[in-house]
């Protein structure tokens, strides 16, 4: 008579799959070009920008995350991410300035940082490598930096096919 098959995966209780993905935090995600409030792309004007400013439909924004950036060489002074900051503050959720990726990557540090990883301790963590959301490689670095002083094991992928990563000694 054959022997019965073990799911050694399943069975293990101190397996955890960790989904940054599940963490995703909610709202559209906006870049934000000021190019277009310069002169000719390239030259800041204070009274020309101030007024386009001024007169920006910020509500549109209500709820995202902005991402501020200047997609030409144009020197740009620190005042002026800060003039749109301030305009756009009071209907958006953050305000970085950088691409959609410096969004995604100080969302994802805050989350991590907040976590609770009591839970986590002495166990064996699979962190799933596979998102349909866009979770930066940040993210999973911050992650290990907070799991490793507590976790048994780190591996990364999927139960079938995890790649290891850390093994407390």
């Amino acid at each position: 008579m054959a022997e019965e098959i073990v799911n050694k995966v399943a069975s293990n209780i101190n397996l955890i799959t960790f989904d940054l993905e599940e963490y995703y935090p909610k709202g559209n995600r906006i870049l934000f070009d000021i190019k277009d409030w310069l002169y000719e792309g390239l030259i800041l004007r204070e009274k020309d920008f101030r007024k386009q400013v001024m007169d920006h439909d910020w509500s549109q924004y209500q709820d995202a995350y902005l991402a501020l950036t200047c997609s030409t060489d144009a020197i740009i002074p620190g005042w002026a991410y800060l003039l749109v900051t301030s305009a756009a503050f009071p209907f958006v959720k953050k305000v970085v300035v950088g691409s959609l990726e410096t969004i995604e990557t100080l969302l994802y540090n805050e989350i991590i940082r907040n976590l609770d990883i009591s839970k986590y301790q002495d166990k064996f963590i699979i962190i799933k490598g596979c998102a349909n959301k866009p979770v930066p490689q940040g993210a999973y670095i911050a992650l290990i930096q907070k799991l490793q002083p507590v976790a048994k094991s780190l591996m990364y992928g999927e139960a079938c096919s995890s790649v290891p990563l850390y093994k407390r000694k």
